[in-house]
C-alpha cells in the first residue's frame, strides 16, 4: 500500500479550517491526516487531542502525530493509542521519534536526555507500547526509563509506528522495531540523507530478522502545485512542485523507482488557497499515482 497524507494546520485560531481540511481529506480517500507535537507552544492545538476530535468526525482517514512528543510517558501513550484504535476501529498510526529539540521538551519539565539516552528511551518507548497491546498476560518490566508492575495489555493492536529517526543510533532502532520511517528535514528520494541513512535502516532490520520491506518510507513533502508546469521541478536537487502532471510523473517515479511508501504533502504558502491545494492533492494527484503505480 502507498500512503497519501495531508499535514493539517493546529493554530488554535483555525479550528474551523483544520476540521474542513481534515473532511476533505476523508471524502477524497487519503489515507492519513497528520498534525505535529509541540506543546510548548500555546498558540497550537494538542496534537492527540486533535487527532482524537479528527477522528471522531472522519469515517475513514487514519490519525498520525508526526512524530509524538518524548514528554509523553510511553504507558500512557500505549492506553491512548489502544483505546483511539478500538473507538475508531484501527485508525491510528503511531509516529515516534528520539526528540529533535530537547531544550523546548525541558520546558516542558521532563529530564533532559543526552543523545545516546535519547535513542535508549525511543527505543524503550516502542517496546512499552508493543508489551501494552494486542492482548496476553500481564506485563511487568523493568527497564532503564519504565518499570511496569503487573499491567494488562489492551486487546487492540499495536498500531503501525513510523519514526522520524535522523541519527545513525536512532536509525538502527527504526530497523529493529518500526514500520516506517519519515525522513527528517523532509528529504526525499533523491536526497543525499535518504542515500546515506536507508542503508542503515535496512542493515538494522536484515540483522534483526526482518525483510527491509518491513519499514516503509514515508515521506512529508512540501511544494507548490501551480496551474502551469515549472522550467525545473527540482532546486539544488530538492524538490519543490511542479503541475498536477509533474507531481504524478515524479511521485510515480518515486514508488516504481524508488520504493516509496508513501507521501504527507504540505502545501508551501505562495497565495494558492490551501482548500484548492489540499483538493488536488487529494482529487487529482493521489488518484492518479495510485492508479499509475497499481500492480
Amino acid at each position: 500500500m502507498t500512503y497519501f497524507g495531508v499535514g493539517l494546520d493546529q493554530a488554535a485560531d483555525l479550528v474551523d479550517t483544520l476540521f474542513r481540511h481534515a473532511a476533505l481529506a476523508d471524502e477524497h480517500g487519503l489515507d492519513v491526516v497528520s498534525v505535529s507535537d509541540h506543546p510548548y507552544f500555546g498558540d497550537r492545538l494538542d496534537a492527540y487531542a486533535t487527532i482524537s476530535v479528527l477522528l471522531g468526525r472522519t469515517r475513514n482517514v487514519a490519525g498520525l502525530v508526526n512524530v509524538t512528543n518524548p514528554a509523553r510517558p510511553a504507558p500512557m501513550l500505549a492506553r491512548t493509542l489502544t483505546t483511539l484504535s478500538q473507538l475508531t476501529n484501527g485508525r491510528i498510526i503511531l509516529g515516534m521519534g528520539a526528540g529533535g529539540t530537547w531544550d523546548d521538551i525541558a520546558r516542558l519539565g521532563v529530564p533532559r536526555l543526552d543523545p545516546a539516552a535519547a535513542v535508549r528511551a525511543f527505543a524503550e518507548n516502542m517496546t512499552v507500547v508493543r508489551l501494552l497491546s494486542g492482548g496476553g498476560d500481564p506485563v511487568t518490566f523493568d527497564g532503564e526509563f519504565y518499570q511496569l508492575t503487573d499491567l494488562a495489555p489492551a486487546e487492540a493492536p499495536t498500531p503501525p509506528i513510523w519514526t522520524g529517526s535522523v541519527g545513525p543510533r536512532s536509525l538502527a532502532v527504526t530497523g529493529r522495531l518500526a514500520d516506517g520511517w519519515i525522513p527528517g528535514r523532509a528529504a526525499d528520494w533523491q536526497s543525499d540523507r535518504v542515500k546515506e541513512s536507508r542503508p542503515i535502516v535496512d542493515e538494522a532490520a536484515a540483522e534483526a530478522g526482518r525483510s527491509p520491506d518491513d519499514v516503509a518510507t514515508i515521506y512529508n513533502l512540501p511544494g507548490r502545485i501551480t496551474a502551469n508546469p515549472l522550467p525545473a521541478t527540482r532546486i539544488d536537487g530538492r524538490w519543490v512542485g511542479g503541475s498536477v502532471g509533474q507531481w504524478v510523473e515524479e511521485l510515480t517515479g518515486a514508488v516504481l523507482n524508488h520504493n516509496a511508501g508513501g507521501f504527507t504533502y504540505f502545501p508551501v504558502d505562495d497565495g494558492t488557497s490551501r482548500d484548492v491545494l489540499f483538493g488536488q492533492w487529494a482529487k487529482e494527484i493521489a488518484p492518479a499515482v495510485r492508479e499509475a503505480t497499481r500492480k
